[in-house]
């Protein structure tokens, strides 16, 4: 967005949403919520036709491990009409679900079930928080920065037993010696 456009929307949302944080990056203006007045908020946004956002274009999981609420959702909302995006955050902790807008945006539905299945995100009022992307035995949050890279099991078929076995990964590769950090010579190279 041009900045006289990022103006003009920043001046509404002000107006329209005084007692929320607002935040400008280079091209978009970011505005954060709590749980508690997340639906209220998303509704007004859609609603209201100065504002008219009604695409919710993408829904994402950040996972912050260092901070005290290490969740964040961010929502990012179009007006086709207006040529309008906002951005919308909301920081949570792991146990603190976040109210589903899925009946704000239909689109929600399916983004909100991938942030709960990578992120561990609860969203209360989803209408079917179920696993979309993995088994639904499937241990921890894979997008999570504390999730091992390997990740925690393996699954294989085993021929003797004659079924799919689960069982915790071993990087053991047949043809490399277990790894060892190699010494480093401090000795001048010839030129």
């Amino acid at each position: 967005m041009t900045k006289d456009k990022l103006d003009q929307l920043e001046s509404l949302i002000a107006s329209r949403f005084a007692g929320l944080e607002r935040e400008r990056s280079i091209d978009a203006l970011i505005l954060r919520v709590t749980p508690e007045n997340l639906l209220a908020t998303m509704t007004q946004l859609r609603d209201d036709l100065t504002l008219d956002f009604k695409q919710l274009i993408d829904l994402a999981g950040v996972h912050y491990p260092d901070r005290e609420k290490s969740m964040e959702v961010v929502y990012q909302l179009l007006s086709v009409h207006k040529n309008h995006r906002l951005r919308v955050k909301v920081a949570v902790d792991e146990s603190t679900p976040v109210p589903s807008v899925a009946g704000v945006w239909w689109s929600a539905d399916w983004f909100e079930r991938e942030a709960y299945e990578m992120f561990g995100i609860l969203f209360s009022g989803h209408p079917d928080l179920r696993r979309l992307l993995t088994d639904y035995d499937f241990e921890g949050y894979p997008m999570r920065k504390d999730f091992p890279l390997s990740g925690l099991t393996e699954v294989r078929y085993d021929l003797t037993l004659k079924r799919v076995i689960r069982q915790p990964v071993q990087m053991v590769h047949p043809n490399r010696e277990p790894y060892q950090a190699a010494a480093v010579s401090t000795a001048p190279r010839n030129q």
